[in-house]
């Protein structure tokens, strides 16, 4: 199906610029040469060609990584989450009227946008670090006040991305960017409602190692973004490729461009079961969803240890986090999640062979029910940077 077949026109007069511009963005992003299977050479390392790519432009679109069957445990999940979410910020019940999900406060959280708003982007929200306001459509008539962005904390609400966490292929990923002592970061669900999602203003995720010595082209870790519907130009991220290697004035460069469409952007375009993996540098943002189709990504991002340890928290993704020093104990809590996932992981897949952790090599981890309940309040330790 076109785009121009699945796209409203909630984008009003910007209607025709947003098409043309999304035709472009898709053209440059095929281009970049930046996709493909995840591949290994014979001694286990990375393939250069993808090591090359990634450092190259900050972002690559790993396809078909999840398989068949995992995605229909993911989007079982995703559902249940989606019935059993707040109405409001806030809520305290779903729409059935039952307790809502994290509405216990004992950790996760519920993150609701008003449809195809941009509440941050211009703000001091996020230390600032979404300096541009993007384009707010007019949303449909019949739009409900508030939707479902963000779920925080997800692996305590979610056995499927839990699993998908300790997938062996994306780890051997992680610790080929990040060192095999690789640090945690933070899991969320992001979901794109059709013809009502809202937006990300542009952005780099790093707050913490710009001006350090630390600061490197990897410095800030990266997310990997695993796609249960595939994502495309109108409701996928977009980069802008090679902007990891320096802070941007993304200010500026969204004044030069005369509006929110960044001329060198590219979007993330992925197929059900894709995962890209995104530098947390690179300048990123996503536009608000006016089309029909839905995008849901398992967010999960790490970092390099030493990126980590005596860095000060960010205060974005814990609460209190701004005041607290990053030791080994903290990481090493942190780290207790990995271990349990690749234990529930080998449940779930035991023909396969489980990722072995350096950090908790040598331990023995359970998964059971005891063991799930003990994820509740798990992001109140996340690593922010």
């Amino acid at each position: 199906m076109s785009e121009a077949a699945v796209v409203s026109e909630g984008y009003g007069e910007h209607e025709a610029a947003m098409l043309a511009y999304r035709e472009a963005g898709e053209a440059r992003a095929r281009a970049l040469g930046n996709r493909g299977p995840i591949r290994f050479s014979a001694d286990g390392s990375l393939h250069p060609d993808i090591a090359e790519a990634y450092w190259k432009h900050g972002f690559y679109v790993f396809e078909g990584v999840i398989g068949r069957d995992e995605l229909a445990d993911i989007e079982r999940d995703v559902l249940e989450i989606l019935d059993r979410a707040p109405t409001e910020p806030g809520g305290k019940v779903d729409r059935h009227g039952r307790p809502a999900l994290a509405s216990d406060g004992r950790g996760g959280g519920m993150a609701m946008v008003r449809p195809l708003s941009d509440p941050i982007g211009g703000t001091d929200k996020n230390n600032g670090r979404h300096p541009a306001k993007m384009i707010e459509p007019t949303p449909p008539a019949d739009s409900p006040e508030w939707i479902l962005q963000v779920v925080g904390g997800s692996l305590q609400f979610s056995d499927a991305a839990l699993r998908l966490y300790a997938h062996p292929d994306l780890l051997a990923v992680a610790a080929e960017f990040n060192g095999e002592d690789f640090s945690p970061f933070n899991e969320v669900i992001w979901i794109k409602h059709p013809r009502l999602g809202g937006s990300v203003a542009w952005h780099q995720d790093g707050t913490t190692h710009w001006d350090t010595p630390k600061f490197h082209r990897g410095s800030h870790g990266f997310n990997f973004m695993a796609q249960l519907y595939g994502c495309n130009a109108a409701n996928g991220l977009w980069v802008v490729p090679g902007s990891h290697l320096g802070k941007a004035d993304i200010r500026a460069w969204c004044e030069a461009a005369g509006s929110d469409r960044l001329p060198d952007a590219v979007p993330i375009i992925c197929d059900p079961g894709d995962v890209a993996v995104t530098n947390r540098q690179a300048v990123h943002g996503s536009f608000a969803n006016t089309s029909d189709q839905c995008r849901v990504t398992i967010n999960f991002g790490f970092h390099p240890r030493a990126s980590v340890i005596g860095a000060r928290g960010n205060g974005i993704h814990a609460p209190g986090s701004e005041k607290v020093i990053y030791d080994e104990d903290r990481v090493r809590q942190r780290s207790r999640v990995l271990g349990l996932a690749i234990e529930a992981r080998r449940q779930r897949f035991p023909d396969e062979t489980p990722y072995d952790y350096q950090p908790l090599r040598g331990q023995v981890f359970e998964w059971n029910d005891t063991a799930r309940e003990s994820l509740r309040g798990y992001n109140l330790l996340d690593l922010g940077i």
